[in-house]
C-alpha cells in the first residue's frame, strides 16, 4: 500500500513524497481514509508509529476547503506539552506547504498578545496546550463554536498530567456536531470514559499491544555497578554502530555533570533538561537533527513525542522510576519502521524497578556484561582506535580509578575491582552529593519560547 492508495489528494501526495514517505505506517493506514469520511476515531498506538501524520495529513485536505474567520478557528489539536505542539506545528508546515491553511500555536511562555493577533487573523488550524487555550478563551479573545473537527493526541499523558477535567470543559464548548479523533499508547478506565462521553460511535485502530515496547528495537540491561556507569556508558557509546544516541537520565544534575564528562571525553555532546529554556532546547534539538552533535544527554521531559529521525541507539543512564517512561524513553529510536537499539545500565538496587518494566512490557530484557565492579579500563583501547573521541590525559584516567572500586592493597601497578563497594574515601564531596535528594526533571520553567504564531504553508507553485 502507499499513501496514494488512502484517497489523499495529489498535492498533499506532493509534500510527503517531497518529505521522503512511500508507504504508510499501520496507524496511518487505517486511520486515515476513517477521517477522510469524518468518523470519530480512537488510535491506541504506541510513540514513533507514525500517529501524528495519521491526523495531520486528512485534516489539511479536509481543511483545504473554507475559509477562515476572526477568533474562530476551525479546528482544534489539544497536546500535553510545549514541544508535543510545537513538532504538531512542524508536520503541518511540512505537510500543508502546497496548501493555503494558517495556523495558530497557543502555548505558555509566549507573549500572549502575539498569539492574540494571530487569532484576530483567522486560523485553520489551532494547535493548543490546554491551560494556554483556556486562559484566552477565559479573557473572551476565543471562539469555540466554529471548530468542527477536535484532536486530543496523547490522551494518556494528559490524565498522568492532570489535565482531563480542562479537555471536558474545553469540549463541552465545541459544537456539538464535530469530528473528534482521540489517539493514546494506552487505555486506562478514566480515557474510556471521556471517549465514551464525547465521541459519537468512533471506530478503534489498535496497532500495538498497549503498554508494549516496539519490537524493531533490540533492547539490552546491562549490569553494572554505581561507579561503573560512566565508564561503562562511554565504552558503549565508541562502539562502531552508534552514529547518533540519546542518553536518559532521572535528574537534571546528572544530566549536567554526565554531558560535562562526555565533552572531556570527546563526544560532540550536548543537553535537553527541565531547567533549560523552550529557546534552548529547540537550539540544542535542532543541532542533534543537523549532525552538529551527535550525543543529546535528556531528562524525562524530552522523552515523550520527540520525532527525530536515524537515532541509532538510546541509553538509558538510569533505570526509569516510572516503567511507562522506559517505552516513551526507547521509542526514540526504531521509529518509522527503522531498527534501533536501547541500552539500560541497571545496578543491583534497581532491580525493582527493572522487574516493574518486564512486567509492563510483558517481555524479559536480554541481559548482557554481568559486573560485580567498574568496568575494566579494556575499554581504553577501543577508545584509542576510534575517531570518535580524543585519546584521554593521564590525569582523565586517574579520574576513572576514582570513580572505580577501591584497589586491592596488593602493589600492582594497575587497580584490580573487587566485590565490596565501599564508598571511595578520597571523594567525599561526590558521596555527598549522591545522598543529597533531588526531585525529578518535571520540565517546569517560565522562559520565553518561540512559537509557530502564523504560519503560512510554504510558497510553492500552488500557493
Amino acid at each position: 500500500m502507499t499513501f496514494a492508495d488512502l484517497g489523499l489528494s495529489d498535492l498533499l501526495l506532493r509534500s510527503v513524497s517531497e518529505a521522503g514517505y512511500v508507504e504508510p505506517t499501520p496507524i496511518q493506514a487505517q486511520a486515515i481514509p476513517s477521517v477522510l469520511m469524518m468518523r470519530d476515531l480512537i488510535g491506541i498506538a504506541q510513540t514513533g508509529t507514525g500517529k501524528t501524520a495519521s491526523f495531520v495529513l486528512p485534516m489539511i485536505d479536509i481543511l483545504a476547503e473554507g475559509r477562515t474567520r476572526a477568533r474562530m478557528p476551525r479546528s482544534l489539536i489539544l497536546e500535553p506539552t510545549r514541544e508535543l505542539a510545537a513538532q504538531v506545528a512542524e508536520n503541518f508546515e511540512q505537510y500543508g506547504k502546497y496548501h493555503k491553511l494558517s495556523m495558530a500555536l497557543l502555548i505558555g511562555g509566549v507573549n500572549m498578545n502575539d498569539q492574540i493577533a494571530a487569532l484576530e487573523k483567522g486560523a485553520d488550524v489551532l494547535i493548543a496546550t490546554p491551560g494556554r487555550l483556556m486562559d484566552l478563551f477565559g479573557r473572551g479573545k476565543i471562539l469555540l463554536t466554529g471548530c468542527g473537527m477536535l484532536v486530543i493526541d496523547e490522551a494518556d499523558r494528559m490524565l498522568d498530567m492532570g489535565f482531563i477535567p480542562d479537555i471536558e470543559e474545553i469540549c463541552a464548548k465545541l459544537p456539538s456536531r464535530r469530528q473528534t479523533l482521540l489517539f493514546s499508547a494506552t487505555m486506562p478506565s478514566a480515557i474510556k470514559k471521556l471517549a465514551d462521553k464525547f465521541l459519537n460511535n468512533p471506530k478503534q485502530i489498535e496497532v500495538a499491544r498497549p503498554a508494549t515496547a516496539n519490537t524493531s528495537i533490540e533492547q539490552r540491561l546491562v549490569t553494572v555497578s554505581a561507579r561503573g556507569k560512566r565508564a561503562k556508558l562511554v565504552s558503549l557509546l565508541h562502539a562502531d554502530d552508534v552514529t547518533t544516541a540519546i542518553v536518559f537520565s532521572n535528574r537534571k544534575t546528572t544530566v549536567r555533570e554526565l554531558v560535562r564528562s562526555l565533552q572531556r571525553e570527546g563526544f560532540a555532546a550536548s543537553q535537553i533538561h527541565g531547567d533549560m529554556s523552550q529557546p534552548e532546547r529547540v537550539t540544542e534539538l535542532e543541532r542533534f537533527k543537523n549532525g552538529e552533535i551527535t550525543v543529546l544527554v535528556a531528562s524525562d521531559v524530552a522523552a515523550r513525542g520527540l520525532d527525530i529521525k536515524g537515532v541509532s541507539h538510546v541509553f538509558n543512564y538510569d533505570v526509569p522510576w516510572h516503567p511507562d517512561d522506559y517505552i516513551h524513553r526507547i521509542g526514540r529510536t526504531g521509529r518509522a519502521g527503522a531498527t534501533g537499539k536501547a541500552f539500560t545500565l541497571a545496578t543491583p538496587e534497581d532491580a525493582e524497578a527493572v522487574e516493574a518494566i518486564e512486567k509492563l512490557t510483558g517481555m524479559t530484557i536480554e541481559r548482557t556484561g554481568a559486573e560485580a565492579g567498574a568496568p575494566a579500563a579494556a575499554a581504553a583501547p577501543a577508545a584509542s582506535a576510534t575517531p570518535k573521541a580524543a585519546p584521554r590525559p593521564a590525569r582523565e584516567r586517574t579520574r576513572k580509578v576514582e570513580r572505580s572500586d577501591p584497589p586491592a592493597p596488593a602493589p600492582v601497578a594497575a587497580p584490580a575491582p573487587v566485590a565490596a563497594r565501599p564508598p571511595a574515601p578520597s571523594s567525599p564531596r561526590r558521596a555527598g552529593r549522591a545522598a543529597a535528594p533531588e526531585p525529578a526533571d518535571d520540565g517546569g520553567w517560565n522562559g520565553p519560547v518561540p512559537s509557530f504564531l502564523d504560519v503560512g504553508f510554504g510558497t510553492g507553485p500552488h500557493r
